[in-house]
């Protein structure tokens, strides 16, 4: 067979006229291959891995197993559990008031999510044009309404809301000649989940509001500059300049405000303790405590959570997968 010979590198002239031979280009695929190779990355990761699955991996087997079985007071006293197969799933999916709960979930969940992401990325355009001195002022107002825990916030707001103490009551009543006077919000679903929506949006905001604000900090200003010379409005400076760049971080945002609104447990535990009817603004958190450790049904709770993380598993991965072509690019 004959000899095939391999094309010799490119000579390139040095300063001093000494001929340099120009790397390869197979080399540089190896050399990458050899940083990014190793047992480093994975070693480091280790201890979190590890702690993860102390934390999490075990107790979502454990919930896994518990939904494939009969789980009641009686098994948490030491009662040998009876493994019933897909009895509880069978039972939650036909179910009508589960139906209730999840489409009552997601409503709910839709609603906060825009308001949450609108009024973020108004407080973030707001933030962009104050000075110094009113951005400041601003920014310490939204930390302290993010630093504060849910059930203290919810309680404040209970006050707010309350039928005879309210403010609310006593401003729409005595200010504008409305009929609130004793007026309860929390009896009627409707002004329930009112409520409910405020409190939430109040406290999801702030983290929308600094996340697209340090997003918008990455605009260059040159193109928002040429763009203006070019005769572009406000609007169309948002929507063709602006939101290109923002576009990857406000889906990431966006997704993370669905799973934590879906899962949402306190502010709506504590407004049904003031006031609200339990059976008719039950939503997936809530739901999921109220069958286990109201009911003592301990396998139904956990075949209703297994079904949750599922959908929050299906967004997670979404965002996993946004994260990661994110970094890529």
């Amino acid at each position: 067979m004959p000899r095939v010979h391999s094309a010799p590198a490119p000579a390139v002239s040095g300063v001093d006229g000494e001929r340099l031979v120009a790397p390869s280009p197979r080399a540089f695929p190896a050399r990458r291959r050899r940083r990014r190779g190793g047992w480093t990355p994975y070693a480091l990761l280790t201890p979190a891995l590890i702690v993860l699955a102390a934390l999490s991996a075990w107790p979502l087997v454990q919930l896994v197993v518990m939904s494939f079985q009969e789980f009641g007071r009686a098994q948490v006293f030491g009662r040998p559990a009876e493994f019933i197969g897909a009895g509880n799933y069978i039972a939650v999916l036909t179910d009508p008031e589960f139906w209730r709960v999840l489409s009552r979930s997601l409503a709910f969940a839709a609603v906060c999510v825009v308001l949450t992401m609108v009024l973020g990325v108004l407080v973030a355009l707001l933030m962009k044009r104050l000075g110094t001195a009113l951005r400041t002022l601003v920014s310490v107002g939204l930390l302290l309404a993010w630093a504060m825990p849910p059930l203290s916030a919810t309680i404040v707001w209970g006050w707010i809301f309350d039928t005879q103490y309210g403010v609310l009551n006593h401003i729409l009543s005595r200010w504008f000649g409305l009929p609130f006077e004793g007026h309860s919000w929390l009896l009627a679903p409707e002004s329930f989940f009112l409520v409910a929506t405020v409190i939430i949006v109040w406290g999801a905001v702030p983290f929308v509001a600094f996340t697209v604000y340090a997003g918008l900090t990455q605009v260059p200003d040159e193109v928002m500059e040429a763009a203006q010379l070019d005769g572009a409005g406000a609007a169309k400076r948002f929507l063709l300049v602006v939101m290109p760049y923002l576009r990857p971080l406000l889906t990431i945002v966006t997704i993370l405000q669905v799973i934590w609104d879906l899962r949402v447990f306190t502010q709506i535990y504590s407004l049904q303790s003031i006031g609200g009817i339990a059976d008719q603004t039950n939503t997936l958190g809530v739901y999921i405590y109220r069958v286990s450790l109201g009911s003592g049904d301990f396998g139904v709770g956990g075949a209703i959570s297994v079904l949750v993380v599922l959908l929050l598993v299906a967004l997670s991965a979404f965002y996993v997968r946004r994260t990661v072509k994110e970094e890529t690019l």
